[in-house]
């Protein structure tokens, strides 16, 4: 038996060998450890993105914002940067289109936007935000290397000029220019041959390094076993699915009136109520 146990404990450290073996910036294990308190790498990428030289201030990454409404939505910031100006910068490393929406864009500027004033501050006053998404692929299917979106006057074509930045950077751009060696450099799965010292330091780390490893390791099977808990849960509320939809069409009770008669409460009731509601 426990020659069992240790075949099977090795068969899972090798799993999260391989795991870290093959992550790349766009992974969030590897991309928040990289990025959180990282100035110099916050600024290389913001240069590039934006075009300008930019110093910040602060960078951190997985930065929570709760929502001030009871119940309301909260964020999280996959890097949260402030430049010397006092301008807020959301960057969003993204590898799915499922959480790289247009309205999610905008939803993570108005939160930025409303923690910025006091109660008796003008409106003038108020900073610019940049909410930026690298995302894995190219989002808006142009091929395009960055989409800049700013609002406009539609009668006239002229900039609104509200302080509003929303950008999307296309992860699978492979120009030979500095986003295409950038594109490059969140794709790799080693620090050798990275274009940017900034990124490859980082990468290096904790990937090839024993002491970042370390980290790494603990970093995915935390990971893991909040997913293995998510999962379990997900699929205990699946299997009462149909329990409160037959309850709903045979008993002709409303969906609130069902999970009472099954005494489904807390996260899974939420999670069955979501899904019964799509």
């Amino acid at each position: 038996m426990a020659e069992e146990d240790g075949r099977i404990s090795n068969q899972n450290e090798a799993k999260v060998k391989k795991i870290i073996d093959d992550l790349t910036l766009f992974d969030d294990d590897l991309m928040t450890l990289v990025f959180n308190k990282n100035i110099p790498a916050t600024e290389l990428i913001l240069k590039i993105i934006l075009g300008r030289n930019i110093r910040v201030i602060t960078a951190d990454a997985q930065e929570e914002m709760r929502s001030p409404i009871v119940g309301g939505r909260d964020i999280t910031l996959d890097i949260h940067a402030i430049d010397e100006n006092g301008e807020e910068i959301d960057i969003e490393v993204q590898g799915s289109s499922e959480g790289a929406h247009v309205r999610r864009a905008r939803f993570h500027s108005g939160v930025m936007d409303s923690r910025m004033l006091k109660e008796t501050d003008l409106f003038k006053i108020l900073k610019d935000s940049y909410v930026i998404f690298i995302y894995k692929h190219d989002k808006f299917g142009k091929g395009l290397p960055v989409y800049r979106i700013e609002r406009v006057i539609k009668e006239t074509g002229d900039d609104f000029n509200d302080g509003s930045h929303i950008v999307y950077v296309n992860g699978n751009y492979r120009g030979d220019d500095a986003i295409g060696k950038l594109m490059e450099d969140f794709r790799a799965t080693s620090s050798i041959g990275m274009n940017y010292k900034e990124l490859a330091d980082g990468v290096h780390h904790f990937k090839e390094t024993e002491e970042g490893r370390d980290i790494m390791c603990e970093s995915v099977k935390k990971y893991a076993e909040e997913y293995a808990v998510e999962y379990a849960e997900e699929y205990a509320a699946n299997s009462k699915v149909e329990l409160v939809k037959n309850l709903m069409k045979n008993m002709k009770l409303t969906l609130e009136q069902a999970l009472n008669a099954t005494g489904i409460t807390g996260k899974e009731r939420a999670m069955i109520t979501k899904q019964l509601q799509n």
